[in-house]
């Protein structure tokens, strides 16, 4: 095994469900195009209109569970299961298409699936359908929200995704814009730890320049083909 496949740390983005039929966010026709980030993805949207925000997230819990991982997915997934060495995958992805394909990411933004008590913090699996005057099953009160990271929040496992980071001898980046900080970077905390960095994406993304390696494609040929350099 080549010593810059030991530790393999891998970020996905939108980008790796886009060909699975889940919108992105930031191009002319992604999500942020069709809603306001002020209105359903803050602490602040949820404390001024819970009911909206619990729509936008039934709306996207709902497309989430028609759709499949794609060829991207179960690559990564065989990756995992397969490669002699440590790999991390990380995810800003809320969707369950990574678990779909037989992995275990690190969620740093949360999960749909997920439901979180403000009050207490007890979490649970969510309902398809999840409503502000939901009762915690923890502690009864009416204060559940989708467990996810919206914008103005910590991201979640950041001390262990640093620490992988730090270790990391390949660093890939897929299907991420590079706009949204920290994931944007990612790729410099791998390169301060000497890791050999990969963007794989339809474009180069606003971070490209940092990158040794670019792989300019769809996810579902670029990724199982880079699987199978690695594991060759």
């Amino acid at each position: 095994m080549a010593k810059e496949h030991e530790r393999i740390v891998i970020l996905t983005g939108a980008g790796i469900s886009a060909e699975s039929g889940l919108g992105t966010f930031r191009d002319k026709h992604g999500l942020w195009a069709r809603y306001r980030i002020e209105d359903v993805a803050t602490p602040e949207a949820y404390a001024r209109d819970p009911a909206r925000v619990h729509a936008f997230y039934n709306m996207r819990r709902a497309e989430a569970a028609t759709v499949e991982p794609n060829l991207a997915h179960a690559a990564l997934a065989r990756l995992v299961a397969e490669h002699p060495g440590r790999v991390t995958l990380v995810t800003q992805n809320v969707d369950g298409l990574h678990e779909a394909a037989g992995a275990t990411p690190i969620h740093m933004h949360g999960r749909l699936a997920g439901a979180l008590c403000h009050g207490c913090g007890h979490r649970w699996e969510a309902s398809l359908v999840m409503a502000p005057e939901d009762p915690c099953p923890a502690c009864g009160r009416a204060m559940t929200r989708p467990d996810v990271v919206w914008f103005g929040e910590m991201p979640y496992h950041m001390e262990t995704i640093l620490e992988a980071l730090a270790e990391a001898t390949l660093f890939a980046a897929i299907g991420t814009s590079g706009q949204v900080y920290p994931a944007a970077g990612f790729v410099e905390e791998a390169r301060l730890a000497g890791a050999h960095t990969v963007e794989i994406n339809l474009d180069r993304s606003d971070v490209a320049h940092v990158f040794d390696r670019h792989l300019i494609g769809p996810a579902s040929e670029t990724v199982p083909a880079w699987v199978e350099e690695l594991l060759a």
